[in-house]
């Protein structure tokens, strides 16, 4: 059997998660008696947990928010987990150095084991080359954009507004989701003057007051908003997160020189020299351009779209080619 104070950690972790638990739940998953819990739920109230009682067949119990913040309790695999997230935040540039002082305020407290622990766990997060232009959003701004997401609010915004440029109306929108990606944040909402869905960079976004009406949610298309983000800046209307267009060719290149150049491609060895790649893009001539960088002979598979832009932009290129450089 536990010891007492082993015993009351591992019964506030219990209720910590959120859910009603039996006395018979809880005295099994403990190895006690019903009366050894009812003891054990009277020390936590006596330390300041409010701890409700509701009735039933065998009783049961619920961790309720309190007015004071008892002291938190976390087992190894979510102080760890903690730890590890805090690292990897620590790396943004809106929440970053709020990440490093709340790892430090948590280590303090951390028993030595799991000090040890943390200590050994120690990574560096790289903040990804394409997201070095993020403008500082705050996290101000995140909080009440988030609170209309979850109020289901109108919201009006000025976006990407430019003092010295012409004035535009300000954008009405129904938000539905405040997401990350790539190194910004995202608002995906519903465009009112528009009629369709839109996507804005938050450090864009200057909220106006007050917020507009309740509303009722639309359905995202396809109903997966990972699908939804990454169908958008695929180029299609987020109903699909595949390319819109994509083609295969044979590439006299041996796999394993195209694999670590091909992102989301597949790449199909045929042999020593020679690789078949399926390969995906926003526009056929994009595609096209795409598959010219590997630098070397493509045969086409299809689709005849492929074979048509590949035709397009040796036009294009021959004529680039036969312009004369202009004199000094």
């Amino acid at each position: 059997m536990q010891k007492t104070s082993s015993r009351l950690l591992s019964l506030l972790s219990l209720l910590q998660t959120h859910r009603d638990w039996s006395g018979d739940d809880l005295a099994q998953r403990l190895g006690v008696t019903p009366r050894t819990v009812r003891r054990d739920i009277d020390r936590l109230r006596e330390l300041g947990y409010p701890i409700l009682a509701f009735k039933g067949p065998s009783g049961g119990y619920r961790l309720a928010a309190g007015s004071q913040l008892p002291p938190l309790l976390f087992d190894d695999g979510q102080a760890v987990a903690l730890a590890l997230a805090l690292q990897s935040a620590a790396a943004d540039s809106t929440i970053g150095e709020d990440a490093t002082r709340a790892l430090a305020t948590i280590r303090q407290v951390m028993p030595p084991r799991l000090r040890q622990r943390i200590d050994l766990l120690q990574i560096t997060a790289v903040q990804p080359p394409e997201s070095g232009d993020t403008s500082a959003v705050g996290t101000p701004l995140l909080v009440e954009l988030s609170r209309v997401v979850r109020a289901r609010e109108e919201l009006r915004f000025d976006y990407g507004h430019d003092a010295t440029g012409p004035v535009r109306p300000p954008r009405r929108t129904q938000p539905h989701h405040l997401l990350t990606w790539r190194g910004h944040w995202y608002l995906i909402a519903w465009d009112l003057d528009r009629d369709d869905w839109r996507v804005f960079r938050v450090d864009r976004i200057r909220p106006r007051t007050p917020t507009g009406p309740r509303f009722t949610p639309r359905d995202l298309p396809g109903d997966d908003v990972a699908a939804f983000i990454i169908g958008r800046f695929r180029g299609t209307d987020g109903s699909a997160s595949d390319w819109p267009c994509r083609g295969e060719v044979v590439l006299d290149l041996p796999a394993q020189a195209v694999a670590p150049f091909a992102q989301d491609g597949i790449v199909e060895e045929l042999g020593p020299d020679r690789c078949r790649l399926s390969l995906g893009s926003w526009s056929w001539t994009g595609l096209a351009a795409a598959i010219g960088r590997f630098d070397t002979d493509a045969h086409v598979i299809g689709p005849p779209e492929l074979t048509s832009a590949f035709a397009q932009l040796a036009e294009r290129y021959a004529k680039a080619a036969a312009t004369s450089p202009s004199a000094p």
